[in-house]
């Protein structure tokens, strides 16, 4: 599994704004010349632990702004055993950062713990004008991840206990979202294996999944992979009902 994408330098954002006192309530930036798409929030993933952070999706915000998208790429507090810092501020940075951006609507897209949290926004506090739900690679079910002990115990680290203990923020345990979600995950991934994801289409039927042959964990935000041309597909499918006609 090719991980250079973690600590592959990425161009700095155009602004990084503040969501709140913490110096993780902030928000890498970055706008496009030409504003051709919706905003796009994009959440981080790695397995909600401290050591991972934002800026290892520059190179893919910066790959979203050239083609016109205008990005949002949130920061949030990584406190292990306090799951609620995760969520409060996913939520509270998606509530300021309303109106802030240009763009018709709002896409969501989150990679294997950041798509978990962009599941989690999208089924209990969707922002408004939510187009749509793009999750990468998402540990879409909790209690599947910690039975397999993905990440070496990600899932009990993050929470505090076991999956069972919070079934208020397993994704493949809440309500159908409003907006549509797309789940993307290679057939390849050994981080978090796509069962996860089948696991959340069989309990969310409107919800699609889309396989990719031979793509692994990180390739799914990696700009420069084979499969980047299917990502940005699925992320023009989400944000398609925001264009105006002709």
């Amino acid at each position: 599994m090719d991980r250079s994408i973690l600590s592959r330098p990425g161009p700095d954002p155009d602004e990084v704004v503040r969501y709140g006192a913490s110096p993780d309530q902030v928000a890498d930036i970055w706008r496009p010349r030409e504003v051709r798409h919706p905003a796009l929030v994009l959440i981080h993933g790695g397995f909600w632990r401290p050591r991972y952070d934002r800026t290892h999706t520059r190179p893919m915000a910066a790959a979203l702004r050239a083609e016109g998208w205008p990005v949002a790429s949130l920061e949030y507090r990584r406190e292990p055993g306090n799951p609620d810092a995760y969520t409060e501020d996913v939520k509270r940075a998606l509530e300021f950062l309303s109106g802030e951006l240009p763009g018709e609507g709002v896409v969501l897209a989150g990679h294997s713990a950041g798509g978990h949290l962009a599941l989690w926004v999208a089924a209990t506090c969707p922002p408004a004008g939510l187009l749509g739900t793009v999750a990468l690679a998402p540990v879409a079910d909790l209690r599947q991840a910690d039975d397999a002990n993905l990440g070496d115990g990600a899932v009990g680290a993050f929470l505090g206990g076991p999956a069972e203990s919070r079934p208020d923020l397993d994704p493949v345990r809440l309500d159908e979202p409003a907006a549509p979600v797309a789940l993307v995950h290679g057939t390849e991934d050994t981080g978090v294996p796509s069962s996860v994801s089948k696991s959340y289409v069989d309990s969310h039927p409107r919800a699609r999944l889309v396989l990719l042959p031979g793509i692994a964990h990180f390739e799914l935000i990696d700009p420069g992979s084979a499969a980047w041309p299917r990502v940005l597909r699925e992320l023009d499918a989400a944000g398609r009902p925001a264009r105006r006609p002709g």
